[in-house]
């Protein structure tokens, strides 16, 4: 049984997602893709945008500052937004 296409996408780093997309929307901004297959690519361009947006919200939410002592040295990390 051949995978889910979401399944492939979801096996899919940042890089090879949006690598992905970007080919897709180079090949409707060319114009030369069949209608029926246009809807096809942009469909899977959905899943793909989503895929990255969800990948880019969890490296976010990853990421600290550093938070500093009066002199100027590191003390430990919050949350980027603060919480």
């Amino acid at each position: 049984m051949a995978a889910e296409p979401n399944d492939e996408i979801k096996a899919m780093s940042f890089e090879q997602a949006l690598a992905a997309l970007e080919k897709i929307v180079d090949d409707l901004e060319r114009g030369d893709v069949p209608l029926d297959q246009s809807i096809k690519i942009y469909e899977r361009g959905e899943a793909l945008k989503a895929h990255c947006d969800r990948l880019l919200k969890a490296a976010e939410d990853k990421v600290e500052k550093i938070r500093l002592s009066r002199d100027g040295k590191p003390m430990g990390t919050e949350p980027l937004d603060g919480e």
